[in-house]
């Protein structure tokens, strides 16, 4: 057999397995779907989108190579894709790159075709390959491929932000520069009279305004709540209060105006705070974040700020914890904030509420003799710390 009939003998096969994928998907489709709404289904069916996600990359990162697409008269594969797939011009570049950026990373590649992991994954990580990084990210890789595979997407990201500054910490400072640079905000009027605008920070400054305006809009939420609670005579849910979330947003962006034009002479303006995360026996602060959010930053990033900010430098090690003694019930000062630190967020697993807004609360119930100390303290938010501590119904005996 020659080598043409054997390319279209596999050819015919292909066509067939193409056949058959739709057919299933078919079928799948005229079943009722509330069959597979559940945890086990869904999962599965996540991994399968993942898979064929990958599988159609690749297809596309092989026609993109075999030039498949000029006789049609497209400049380019992505060109084609938008035309005859009907997609947008940024996802149909998106998905050219991403095909040729897969065969740079064959270990993140095998992940995504397992269904191991997602496509944010592998954009996220071809984010930071370019030339100062690749010898990097070629021995790193299946380090980054495991910690993809067992974080969840936040996680990673940090992860992956911690790796990046030290495998390019010139570049990663770079970046930041370029970011405080792109920094952008206008506010116009619009014909009819009603203002538009858009607004572009780096984290810093974002973390400020957004902080700010975060703190305001709970202010004017706890409000609206009170007054439809005082008006139904009873708790309200979300569709009966005066204002939706995004009318609070604005509401609390006007107030911040209002109360910059009436601040006293020796107010205090708002001073960023920095965490600087270091195991024990590295002290040199390579590993910064925003203390609100978890923002990864670069150490360079904190230079224009260290006039006004407030610095601090945490030191996890084996063994050392920072002890308030049994006595005390509440988790407070600097145990409070080393749980912080470490946790920065909320433990349940289904829930990513920031730091700021969770209690600290013992693993090992203070009532039964758990110590008021960093090891046996955690963050939850108010909803699963409740969830927690609610007890189970008594046994009645039925």
């Amino acid at each position: 057999m020659g080598p043409v009939e054997l390319e279209g003998l596999e050819g015919l096969e292909a066509l067939q397995e193409l056949e058959a994928l739709e057919v299933a998907v078919d079928r799948l489709a005229r079943c009722d779907l509330a069959m597979y709404a559940d945890s086990d289904s869904i999962e599965r069916l996540e991994r399968v989108r993942s898979r064929l996600g990958a599988i159609v990359t690749g297809v596309v990162a092989e026609f993109d190579a075999s030039g498949a697409w000029a006789p049609s008269g497209a400049r380019t594969a992505a060109a084609w894709l938008r035309r005859h797939c009907r997609l947008p011009s940024n996802e149909a570049s998106r998905e050219v790159r991403r095909g040729r950026q897969c065969r740079e990373l064959p270990h993140f590649e095998a992940a995504w075709s397992a269904g191991e992991i997602g496509a944010a994954c592998v954009d996220l990580v071809a984010s930071v390959r370019r030339p100062a990084t690749e010898a990097a990210l070629a021995r790193d890789e299946e380090m980054l491929v495991d910690y993809a595979k067992t974080l969840a997407f936040a996680e990673f990201v940090r992860v992956l932000r911690y790796w990046e500054q030290r495998a390019d910490s010139d570049g990663a400072e770079e970046d930041a520069m370029e970011q405080r640079a792109r920094r952008d905000v206008y506010l116009v009027p619009s014909v009819g009279g009603t203002f538009l605008g858009k607004m572009t920070l780096d984290p810093i400054s974002g973390a400020i305004v957004s902080g700010e305006l975060g703190r305001l809009e709970r202010e004017l939420f706890e409000s609206d709540w009170a007054k439809a609670q005082d008006e139904l005579g009873r708790d309200p849910t979300v569709d009966e209060l005066g204002r939706t979330s995004a009318q609070r947003r604005a509401d609390a962006l006007v107030e911040m105006a209002t109360r910059s034009g009436t601040a006293p002479a020796d107010g205090r303006r708002p001073a960023p705070l920095f965490g600087v995360l270091v195991d024990y026996p590295t002290l040199s602060g390579r590993i910064c974040q925003l203390a609100q959010g978890a923002t990864v930053i670069s150490p360079g990033t904190l230079l224009p700020w260290l006039d006004e900010a407030y610095v601090e430098r945490a030191v996890f090690a084996p063994g050392r914890r920072v002890e308030v003694g049994i006595t005390s019930r509440f988790f407070t000062g600097a145990t409070r904030r080393a749980i912080e630190l470490r946790d920065q967020e909320c433990q349940h697993p289904y829930c990513d509420e920031p730091a700021e807004r969770c209690q600290a609360d013992h693993i090992v119930e203070f009532s039964k003799g758990g110590p008021t100390s960093q090891e046996n303290g955690q963050l939850l938010c108010g909803f699963h710390n409740r969830q927690r501590n609610q007890r189970p119904p008594p046994d009645d005996g039925a």
